[in-house]
């Protein structure tokens, strides 16, 4: 082997050569490997599409969210959260918690009222929450009021509530749907902040 060879292969650790082109497609892979197990398994990144979760998320910004808290806890009231839509279409939805297993849900004079109390909703901005005729996926009839939120699901709604399709369209999310907490906006720079 000449000179001009030599320079064509990286030394390992046990003094191994490796010719360099080998070399860079292990470091190629390896990248990917780890890229892939940390979008499966630890946070993944999001372009919101719509306009239902304005005015706390605005359309077209980006974020980030988690999954390895939705491990150890389910996702309690309040939690921004994507999930992929009930409908079976395969887009990813996100919505805020309203309500977990076990809780009531009703929605009297554009309120939500949960478990016999109206609750705060600055993010709303005073917009109602009124019904929305759709379809349940999760029940076996309609969406009726008062509703209890089934053991393993979440009544989900978005912020935006004069222009949101969420749980008072298809009913309660499963646990199992629910892909990562949103925990903040990375671009555009001027949305940036936590969610």
């Amino acid at each position: 082997m000449g000179v001009e060879d030599a320079d064509q292969y990286e030394e390992d650790e046990m003094g191994v050569q490796r010719p360099f082109w080998l070399e860079l497609l292990m470091t190629i892979v390896g990248t990917l490997i780890i890229a892939i197990l940390i979008r499966v398994f630890i946070a993944e990144t999001y372009e919101v599409p719509s306009g239902s979760m304005l005015e706390t998320i605005q359309l077209g910004d980006r974020l980030v969210g988690e999954k390895v808290s939705l491990h150890f806890e389910d996702p309690q009231a309040g939690d921004i959260v994507t999930f992929n839509d009930p409908d079976g279409s395969g887009v990813t939805l996100i919505k805020r918690v309203v309500a977990t297993a076990g809780d009531v849900v009703d929605l009297q004079d554009g309120r939500v009222i949960l478990n016999g109390q109206v609750i705060d909703e600055p993010y709303t901005q005073g917009k109602p929450s009124y019904a929305l005729d759709g379809h349940a996926t999760n029940l076996s009839e309609n969406i009726t009021y008062p509703i209890t939120i089934p053991s393993g699901m979440v009544w989900v709604m978005g912020d935006n509530r004069t222009n949101s399709l969420d749980s008072r369209y298809f009913g309660p999310v499963s646990l199992e749907a629910v892909t990562s907490k949103a925990i903040f906006i990375y671009w555009p720079i001027s949305d940036i902040g936590t969610l």
